[in-house]
């Protein structure tokens, strides 16, 4: 019998070895100083930063869901890492943490380098954008797992918080002033959606959306909040009431995460213009509007809830830090029955 080998069972240690050597110098870009050691460990050390009294740590993972789908489909593979760090980055954010350092892990059916490589370069991006350390992972090369060409992601992020300075909503009141951030695009939801719509409708994917082809109009990287609102929360201590990030489950479904029982958003739609994406998965789909906001972010991708003396220099602060900023509502007391978050 001919000696088998790992590689015969489908599994390259060299190319994922060749992978580990083309990652170094991308992680590298995201290090800081409360790491010790480097990539290649069997695990990541990190040392908590003595600028924190009492801290809390914030945790979270997630994944880029079947938006990878359309990366397979129009071979593009240097976003979607973006998407998966700012998906979770942006959830621990709300509750007032700073990321810390971020982990992802890729498998595959069979490694292909390059694009494992694409895929990471936006992961480093994301963590860059996000000031947190790229600090390990694991790359799983597994035969017969998936289909050709495919992989998966998953992420998972830590930051810290300091006990006194954890953001949970509950300071929210009635005549709160809702602000909302702008989005990138559909950022990583609704995206089962979004490729249903483009198989009934079969779009000319080259075809100019707003001045842009729509084939990059949909695979637009999720915005990463992190830098402008953490600068807001230490220049002004206590102005931010409570923030939820727009994901699955759209407006509609994620403000309540953040509202006592007894409170409901009202969200103004004409306050803020839907992009092109929005308006054309809408007619294209023929999306009723109450779907739609319970889909997508339709626009915004984080919302911020302030006292409304509060609300101009909030907004100005994250103007100025290039931040798009619109007043979308206000907090109401919540009629019984009434739902927690009504877009009209």
């Amino acid at each position: 019998m001919t000696s088998l080998t790992y590689r015969d069972a489908g599994v390259d240690i060299v190319a994922g070895d060749d992978l580990v050597d083309r990652i170094k110098p991308m992680a590298k870009k995201t290090m800081r100083p409360e790491v010790l050691g480097g990539i290649g460990g069997f695990g990541a050390l990190f040392e908590l930063s003595k600028k924190y009294r009492e801290p809390v740590l914030v945790s979270g993972t997630d994944g880029v869901g079947t938006k990878l789908k359309l990366a397979f489909q129009l071979g593009r593979h240097d976003t979607v890492g973006q998407d998966l760090v700012a998906m979770s980055v942006n959830d621990i954010l709300v509750q007032g943490a700073e990321p810390l350092f971020f982990l992802d892990y890729f498998a595959c059916g069979r490694l292909d380098v390059d694009t494992a490589a694409d895929v990471v370069k936006g992961i480093a991006r994301g963590c860059e954008l996000a000031g947190c350390a790229l600090i390990g992972g694991e790359t799983a090369e597994m035969p017969g797992m998936y289909p050709e060409g495919e992989y998966d992601l998953a992420g998972f992020a830590v930051g810290a918080v300091e006990k006194s300075g954890i953001i949970d909503g509950s300071r929210i009141a009635a005549g709160d002033v809702v602000l909302g951030l702008a989005s990138s695009g559909a950022h990583s939801n609704g995206y089962s959606l979004i490729r249903k719509i483009m198989e009934l409708t079969g779009p000319d994917l080259d075809a100019d959306l707003d001045g842009r082809p729509l084939r990059d109009v949909v695979l637009e990287p999720t915005r990463i909040y992190v830098k402008p609102l953490l600068e807001v929360l230490q220049s002004m201590p206590g102005a931010v009431k409570g923030m939820a990030h727009i994901t699955g489950g759209g407006l509609t479904e994620n403000i309540p995460r953040i509202l006592a029982s007894g409170l409901t958003a009202r969200i103004e739609a004409s306050s803020w213009p839907m992009p092109a994406l929005f308006r054309w998965l809408k007619e294209a789909g023929n999306v009723a509007d109450q779907e739609m906001y319970r889909v997508f972010n339709c626009g915004i991708g984080m919302v911020v809830v302030v006292a409304p003396e509060d609300a101009e220099a909030v907004s100005a602060r994250l103007e100025q830090a290039g931040e798009q900023v619109f007043r979308i509502g206000r907090i109401e007391p919540r009629e019984p029955g009434a739902p927690q978050t009504v877009v009209s």
